[in-house]
C-alpha cells in the first residue's frame, strides 16, 4: 500500500511517496508556488551505483597506515569493512594524532548543507565530536561572500544581521521605482534555502515587481543573471569592474550636487577622508564617468544618465554575494553601501540597499524569525583557523604567518582531515594546487553518502545516510516553515547517520556519554523542539507541542504585521539605534581598517585592479571565465541525479560562449570544447548565447571532479569543474575570501577522442 510522506531539504519540501519501503515518487508541496525541481534528483541516487555500501579504507592507507603512498589518492583501490574494524581504525588514527602532534594538527572541515534537518546537520555532529576529543582547527566565514563577512562589519557593524533583515519583496513592490542589480538577481540561485524552504518566492516577487511597473536594471557580463522581460535594462559590464562603476556614480552624483548631505552628515561617518580619493586629488586620477568607461566598458554618458535617474527615483540597489569572490571582493561591496548612502534613501521603505536578492530563496522575505534551538556543539579548546579559503595555503605553507581582519596568525600544522558535510573538490580553487597539499596529510576521513571526488581521495570513508533515511525536523530561522521530516526508507545497506558513526567511535575512545549526552537521537530532536518552544514562547511566538506537530507534520508562522525596512529603525533614531562601529554610524571611511595598513585593502572603497581582468596586462588567455551556481544542482549535491545529468551535453557541463568568440575559434554549437590556463584544464559542452557578453565565457561549478588519466593530461578534469582553472588567492589581507571570478582561460575545440567519464562511478572495491 502507497504511504505518503513529507520531508525538508535545501531546495524545497516534498511528499515522499512510498510503496514496501521503496520510494516511488516526489511530490511537490501543495503550499510552494513555484517548487525547484532539483530535488528530484534525489529519486534516482537512493540506491544507484554510487551509493556506499559500507565503511572503506583505501588499500595502501590499509596496508601501511599514515605511511601509505599519499599520491595514490584517488587512483587505489578501496576495502570494504565492518564497522568494529571502522570504528578502531578511526579512533586509533585520531588518538595517535593527538598523542603525537595535538588537537590543532585535526582540521575539522565541514560546510553546513548535508542536510535540511535541524539534528541531523553533519556540521555540528562533526564539530560537538572534536570537541569531545579535545578541539580542532576550524574555519572562518564561507565561500559564498567571505570578503563581506569580514568587510561589512566594519561598515555597518554586523554582517549576518543585515544579511537576514534585507527590504522585504512587499516594501520594494510598494515603493521602489528603480531597482539596480549589481550581479543580477538570478532565480536559479533562489530555488535554494539553507536549513529548508516551504515556499519559493523569489520568481514571483520578481515578476510581480516587473509587471508593476518598476524598472530594473542588471549590471553583469551575463543577461539571464536577471529575467529577459523586454522592460529590464542590461548593462553588460565587463567583469570585475563594479567598482570602478559605483565610485563613477557616485563621482556625478557629487560633481552634478546630487547626493543627499544631511543623510551623510546624519548617519555616516568618512565621506570628507574618501571625497579627496573621489576627486583624485592624492593619486590625481579623478574617479568620473569618462574614467570609469574605460575600466567598464560602458558608454560614459550611460554612467552619467544612471546615477540621474538613480537620483529621481525611490532606489534600490542589490548587490549579489558574486561580487565578493573575486580579487579584491570587499571593495564593491564597501562602494554599494556607499553609493546607497549618497542617494540617501537607507531606511526607507523600497529604498537603500541589499545583500544579494534571489541568493537563497529567504533573501526580501517577511517571515517571523523563529528563534530555533541548535545542537551544542560545546567548545573547541584549540584556537588555530583559517579563513574557509585558505586551506591549500595551509597545507602547504604550515607555520607560515598569514594576515587576516588586522591581525597576524600562523597556519597549523595538520595531519589529519575530518570531513562531514562538505565537499572541497567542488568549493575550492585551483584543485590541482589542492590535490599538491592533499599528499601532505597523514590521513582523510570523510563522511559520504555516495562515491563523489572527496570520497574517492579520501583514506577512510564511513557511509552516511540521506535526509529520507533518517526523522528529523526541518526549521530554521530563515523560513516560516516548519516540517516533521520522515523516516521514508530503511538507510541503503550498512549505512549509519552521523550520530550513530560518532557514537561508535565515541565508544571506543571511552566518550560515548559525553558525546551522546545519555540520549538517544529521537530524544535530542524532542529536546531541541522543547528548546525551541520556549525560546519561541520568550520572543511572543506560540507554536504547537511536540507531539502535536509531528502528528499535523508541519505548520506554518504567521507573517509579521509589517514588512522589513532594512535600518529603519537606525534612520528614526541613529542615536538610540546606533550601529556597533566605533561611529556608532555607517563608515564610508573607517579608521579601523586604514589603520591595518593592508595596500590591498585601504581604509575606503577603491578601485584596484583585479590579478586577472579583461582589462589587464594578460592577453595570452583573452576570456573571462564566470563560474557561477549552478541550476540543476545545490553546488555539487545530486550531481549524479537525473535533472543535473539532462542538461549536460554528451556528459559534460554546459560552457556558454557568445557567437563572436565562438566563431572566431570555430566552435559549434554542442561541441565538445577544452577551456585552459595555465592551473589546468577541463572539457565541457559547447553552448553559443548571444546573452552573454564578448570576451566571457559561463561554466557553472558542481561538476564532480573527474581527473584524466591520460598522461600529460593529468591536470584536466574530464567532466567539467571549473575550479581546476580558478586561482587560489585571498580577496585581500582584510578578508582571505575566494576570488574564482577573477579567472582568465582560453577555449578551443576538443581535438582528440573525449575520455571516458568515470566521475559517477565507483572505485575499484576489493
Amino acid at each position: 500500500m502507497k504511504k505518503l510522506q513529507l520531508t525538508s531539504s535545501h531546495w524545497g519540501t516534498y511528499r515522499v511517496e512510498t510503496l514496501g519501503g521503496k520510494i516511488t515518487n516526489l511530490l511537490d508541496f501543495e503550499e510552494d508556488s513555484d517548487p525547484s525541481p532539483i530535488g528530484k534528483g534525489m529519486l534516482d541516487t537512493q540506491e544507484d551505483s554510487c551509493r556506499i555500501s559500507s565503511p572503506m579504507v583505501r588499500k595502501s592507507w590499509l596496508d601501511k597506515g599514515f605511511k601509505s603512498d599519499r599520491a595514490l589518492r584517488g587512483k587505489d583501490p578501496f576495502i570494504k569493512i565492518d564497522w568494529d574494524e571502522a570504528s578502531e581504525l578511526v579512533s586509533n588514527e585520531l588518538s595517535r594524532i593527538k598523542n603525537f602532534y595535538g588537537n590543532q594538527a585535526i582540521y575539522g572541515g565541514s560546510y553546513g548543507w548535508a542536510s535540511a534537518g535541524r539534528f541531523h546537520h553533519a556540521q555540528s555532529q562533526l564539530h560537538r565530536f572534536l570537541n569531545c576529543i579535545g578541539g580542532y582547527t576550524s574555519s572562518k566565514h564561507t565561500y559564498s561572500f567571505a570578503a563581506a563577512e569580514a568587510i561589512v562589519p566594519h561598515i555597518l557593524g554586523s554582517f549576518r544581521d543585515f544579511l537576514d533583515t534585507c527590504t522585504s519583496w512587499s516594501s520594494i513592490r510598494r515603493d521602489t521605482k528603480l531597482f539596480v542589480c549589481f550581479g543580477g538577481i538570478p532565480l536559479k540561485n533562489g530555488q535554494i534555502s539553507q536549513g529548508g524552504t516551504g515556499n519559493h518566492y523569489q520568481k514571483s516577487n520578481l515578476n510581480k515587481s516587473i509587471n508593476e511597473g518598476i524598472e530594473f536594471v542588471n549590471i553583469s557580463p551575463i543577461r539571464s543573471d536577471l529575467s529577459d522581460h523586454s522592460s529590464v535594462q542590461w548593462i553588460s559590464i565587463r567583469p570585475n569592474t563594479d567598482t570602478a562603476l559605483m565610485l563613477a556614480l557616485a563621482h556625478t552624483l557629487y560633481s552634478e550636487d546630487l547626493y543627499d548631505k544631511k543623510f551623510i552628515k546624519k548617519y555616516t561617518t568618512g565621506f570628507d577622508n574618501f571625497l579627496p580619493y573621489l576627486l583624485g586629488k592624492n593619486d590625481g586620477i579623478v574617479k568620473s564617468a569618462q574614467w570609469a568607461s574605460q575600466i567598464t566598458d560602458i558608454d560614459a554618458q550611460s554612467i552619467i544618465f544612471l546615477a540621474r535617474k538613480m537620483s529621481e527615483n525611490r532606489t534600490m540597489i542589490s548587490l549579489s554575494w558574486s561580487l565578493t569572490r573575486q580579487d579584491h571582493g570587499e571593495q564593491p561591496i564597501w562602494a554599494g553601501i556607499m553609493l546607497a548612502c549618497m542617494l540617501g534613501q537607507i531606511g526607507l521603505s523600497g529604498g537603500g540597499f541589499g545583500f544579494g536578492y534571489s541568493a537563497t530563496n529567504y533573501i526580501g522575505g517577511d517571515f517571523t524569525v523563529l528563534p530555533c534551538q541548535s545542537l551544542p556543539q560545546g567548545e573547541n579548546s584549540v584556537k588555530s583557523f583559517i579563513p574557509v579559503a585558505r586551506i591549500s595555503e595551509m597545507l602547504l605553507k604550515p607555520n607560515k604567518e598569514f594576515h587576516f581582519n588586522g591581525k597576524k596568525y600562523h597556519y597549523p600544522e595538520i595531519k589529519l582531515m575530518y570531513w562531514a558535510g562538505g565537499n572541497p573538490f567542488h568549493h575550492h580553487q585551483d584543485l590541482n594546487r589542492l590535490l599538491k597539499g592533499w599528499e601532505r596529510l597523514d590521513t582523510i576521513i570523510s563522511h559520504e553518502w555516495c562515491w563523489n571526488s572527496l570520497a574517492k581521495y579520501s583514506d577512510i570513508v564511513l557511509p552516511c545516510t540521506t535526509p529520507l533515511e533518517r526523522e528529523d525536523i526541518g526549521m530554521t530561522p530563515r523560513d516560516p516553515y516548519v516540517i516533521s521530516m520522515a523516516k521514508a526508507k530503511e538507510p541503503f545497506e550498512n549505512s549509519l547517520n552521523d550520530f550513530e558513526i560518532f557514537t561508535k567511535i565515541a565508544e571506543k575512545l571511552g566518550l560515548k556519554s559525553k558525546f551522546t549526552g545519555n540520549r538517544s537521537e529521537l530524544e535530542w530532536q524532542k529536546w531541541l523542539y522543547k528548546q525551541t518552544k520556549e525560546n519561541a514562547g520568550s520572543a511572543g511566538i506560540k507554536i504547537p507541542s511536540y507531539e502535536v506537530f509531528r502528528s499535523k507534520k508541519w505548520f506554518k508562522l504567521p507573517s509579521p504585521k509589517k514588512g522589513t525596512i532594512m535600518l529603519e529603525s537606525f534612520r528614526e533614531d541613529p542615536e538610540k539605534n546606533s550601529l556597533q562601529t566605533p561611529s556608532g554610524k555607517i563608515e564610508i571611511f573607517s579608521s579601523t581598517v586604514a589603520n591595518f595598513c593592508y595596500e590591498d585593502c585601504p581604509g575606503h572603497p577603491t578601485w584596484m585592479e583585479p590579478v586577472e581582468w579583461l582589462g589587464g596586462e594578460i592577453k595570452s588567455f583573452p576570456l573571462h571565465l564566470i563560474s557561477n551556481q549552478p541550476k540543476t544542482k545545490l553546488h555539487s549535491q545530486l550531481d549524479h541525479g537525473s535533472h543535473s545529468r539532462a542538461h549536460k551535453i554528451n556528459g559534460r557541463e554546459p560552457v556558454k560562449i557568445n557567437p563572436t568568440d565562438a566563431r572566431k575559434r570555430g566552435i559549434k554549437n554542442g561541441e565538445i570544447v577544452r577551456l585552459f590556463n595555465t592551473r589546468g584544464s577541463c572539457l565541457a559542452g559547447a553552448i553559443i548565447d548571444k546573452n552573454i557578453r564578448t570576451g566571457v565565457v559561463q561554466i557553472s561549478t558542481g561538476a564532480w571532479y573527474d581527473r584524466s588519466r591520460k598522461t600529460g593530461e593529468e591536470t584536466m578534469c574530464v567532466h567539467g569543474n571549473p575550479n581546476v582553472l580558478t586561482i587560489d588567492k585571498g580577496t585581500s589581507n582584510l578578508g582571505q575570501g575566494p576570488s574564482a571570478h577573477s579567472c582568465l582561460i582560453e577555449i578551443e575545440r576538443y581535438q582528440n577522442s573525449p575520455e571516458e567519464l568515470k566521475a559517477f562511478s565507483p572505485p575499484e572495491i576489493i
